[in-house]
């Protein structure tokens, strides 16, 4: 993946340097209030590896947020290909995000997401782009709609990888951008 440059970031593939962040986002009781589990280190590392592993593959995924003027990792933005929601066709990219919580508020997300999304629409020749996230989580919902996203209440859905366990957090909201819509805001 060539590095994404943003007006603050720099949106990278993951470096070994990241490790502790990204153990840190995916096992903080805030970053993580949405999510059924929390991971172990080890868990964490494979997953980063397997994040690291995509991008250079397919030149996209869930990457790397570096503040540029820092060099500081400060979560991940990116594109993903939809694997286990049965109720979207196969070939399906989202956007998705997680920051560190000191981070939150700065605009990062949406400013990344903004490149993002260009990558997908122009790079790519995405006809679409969605995002989903637990109903009650009104935070990601704002930067869907930020990034003109639409939702679609017909396509919402309980998430299968949310155990019973957790009924509060399967029912997931699915917003949609399409690239005429994207195109119609950039102009």
């Amino acid at each position: 993946m060539k590095p994404i440059r943003t007006e603050r970031l720099i949106l990278r593939n993951w470096e070994e340097r990241d490790r502790p962040l990204f153990h840190r986002i995916n096992s903080d009781e805030r970053v993580m209030e949405f999510f059924p589990f929390r991971r172990d280190r080890a868990t964490a590392d494979a997953m980063m590896d397997e994040f690291r592993s995509w991008i250079a593959e397919d030149g996209y995924g869930f990457a790397a947020a570096e503040i540029a003027e820092t060099g500081e990792c400060i979560g991940f933005i990116g594109l993903l290909e939809t694997e286990d929601i049965d109720t979207l066709p196969a070939g399906t990219i989202e956007i998705g995000w997680r920051l560190a919580p000191e981070f939150w508020g700065n605009g990062y997300v949406t400013e990344a997401a903004e490149a993002w999304l260009d990558y997908g629409f122009e790079t790519l020749g995405l006809d679409e782009i969605v995002s989903f996230a637990v109903a009650e989580n009104h935070r990601s919902i704002a930067v869907m709609k930020r990034l003109g996203m639409r939702a679609d209440a017909g396509a919402n859905f309980d998430h299968p990888a949310v155990p019973d366990s957790h009924p509060h957090l399967k029912r997931h909201v699915l917003y949609r951008l399409s690239r005429e819509d994207w195109q119609a805001r950039r102009r």
